[in-house]
């Protein structure tokens, strides 16, 4: 048989990347440049920038993720704590360029400990800069891995047939397959995912299967899933980053590969699915960027609890409240959802992902999942 053709992306050679966007940090400055204005005017300095409040996002339905609204507020130094606001805001601007200006990058938490020298401007809670960051996301349009900001957390875990090209620390490209190059572990996510940082080369896979648990994703890579099954398996790592999310954006857009996302059975896990496929209300303003709305729920569902007579564990009085605002959430609106989380309320039950090795190891990647990738017509 001829060997599969791989799916690729646009042609570079091995050591160019495209260099990061000249324009990223143009809205800050722009920012700077309308407060000097004002002053220079002698108006009082404000801003306008859409409200982030719960009332303000809505779940657009026809696109499948949750958005910001069109409410707008005003950031103004007519009192205090709004002329605090601007002063944070701007030595946080100067602190973006700077790193730009010397190629730097920040975790959070040392923002937030740098502030320190910012005298009256500093921040009392690690919250507060990080509220401020979301708030800079919102009126630049830009992501604040673009402001080179990234938290501690790692992002996911990849294994399977997918070439990349990365650019390291030093500014080389590496070609990397994320079976082959890398180690029991897989390749793992940097926090910025973007194409000046990785270019998908190509794949042979058919799908992404997104799961939960190490230990699945263990399971499955030492059965051998990812080749006999042509997948590539991510390991989400509990609720995932957003360089996760942005990851299988990416790869469902410009690779055409259907994800679907294997968790536990139970309402925690189902919202880990929803942040993937439609984004969560906390970053609205981010779901054009992180939300894949194509993306499956695979199970385990309270159907596979009883079909599959899955060992499982008493829902919590926390279990039956999630899963009675499940019920009113627009995310898991249809039938199929509100059949599926009926059930688990009636049963009383949540099960685990490895609950399935009841049946032996080889149980997950021989029988469930074949049976179930078959039903949603992905193999």
């Amino acid at each position: 048989m001829p060997p599969k053709r791989a799916r690729t992306s646009e042609k570079k050679t091995d050591d160019e990347l495209p260099t990061a966007r000249a324009d990223v940090l143009a809205p800050t400055r722009g920012l700077a440049e309308q407060i000097h204005s004002q002053l220079v005017d002698g108006e009082i300095p404000r801003m306008r920038l859409p409200l982030r409040t719960k009332q303000n996002v809505v779940f657009q339905a026809r696109e499948g993720v949750w958005k910001l609204g069109k409410a707008l507020g005003t950031r103004s130094a007519r009192k205090l704590d709004g002329a605090l606001m601007l002063l944070r805001t701007f030595y946080l601007v100067d602190f973006i360029n700077e790193m730009a200006r010397d190629r730097k990058t920040s975790t959070l938490r040392e923002l937030y400990y740098i502030s320190e020298g910012w005298e009256d401007a500093k921040f009392h809670s690690e919250d507060e800069s990080n509220l401020l960051i979301e708030d800079l996301e919102v009126m630049c349009e830009r992501l604040r891995e673009d402001f080179r900001l990234h938290p501690e957390e790692n992002g996911a875990s990849v294994i399977g047939d997918l070439t990349i090209k990365e650019r390291n620390r030093k500014g080389v490209v590496k070609r990397i397959n994320c079976r082959d190059d890398v180690g029991d572990g897989g390749y793992s996510l940097p926090f910025n995912v973007e194409k000046e940082k990785i270019e998908f080369v190509g794949t042979s896979a058919k799908f992404v299967i997104a799961i939960e648990c190490g230990g699945m994703v263990d399971r499955l890579a030492e059965n051998g899933f990812d080749e006999r099954r042509d997948a590539i398996l991510v390991h989400l790592k509990g609720q995932p980053a957003r360089s996760t999310r942005r990851f299988l954006k990416r790869i469902t857009e410009e690779l055409k590969l259907p994800v679907v996302v294997f968790t536990d059975g139970d309402p925690w896990s189902f919202r880990i699915y929803a942040s993937v496929a439609y984004g969560a209300i906390k970053t609205a303003h981010l779901s054009s960027y992180l939300a894949t709305p194509g993306a499956e729920f695979l199970g385990v569902t309270a159907s596979d609890i009883e079909n599959y007579e899955l060992p499982s564990d008493k829902l919590t009085d926390q279990d039956v409240r999630a899963l009675q605002a499940e019920l009113t959430d627009p995310r898991f609106g249809t039938a199929e959802w509100r059949s599926e989380i009926e059930l688990m309320l009636k049963n009383g039950k949540k099960a685990e992902q490895q609950s399935l090795a009841k049946y032996g190891l080889n149980y997950v990647t021989d029988h469930y999942l074949p049976e179930k990738l078959t039903e949603m017509g992905v193999l």
